[in-house]
């Protein structure tokens, strides 16, 4: 069973950074790909950045050039940098681990959150 716990949320003003991290079980985090979520309004769970374990990341158009996803292995936790913030990245940020990308958010593990709040 694979468990994850974020943490790093918290009040900013816009333009302000945030660092979250999820902890997650022993070597969840060199064998899974994993992301991180937020629920959008009317569009349901958004993925806003992925990492694979072979990798790769990949970010949603609105948080690239801002926000940056990494692994430490040896830590077994899952870090998401967030440069710049805007109020509209105001949300409840969810870590995700999966077999594969393509699973992130579908199937696999969901942890059960961290909010952040950006004010203008």
């Amino acid at each position: 069973q694979v468990q994850l716990v974020e943490s790093g949320g918290g009040s900013v003003q816009a333009g302000g950074s945030l660092r979250l991290s999820c902890a997650a079980s022993a070597h969840t985090v060199e064998n899974y790909a994993m992301g991180w979520f937020r629920q959008v309004p009317g569009k349901g769970r958004e993925g806003v950045a992925a990492s694979t374990n072979g990798g790769s990341t990949l970010y949603v158009d609105s948080v690239k050039g801002r926000f940056t996803i990494s692994r430490d292995t040896a830590k077994n936790t899952l870090y998401l940098q967030m440069n710049s913030l805007k109020p509209e990245d105001t949300n409840m940020y969810h870590c995700a681990a999966a077999y594969t990308c393509a699973r992130l958010g579908v199937a696999g593990y969901w942890g059960q959150g961290t909010q952040v709040t950006v004010s203008s």
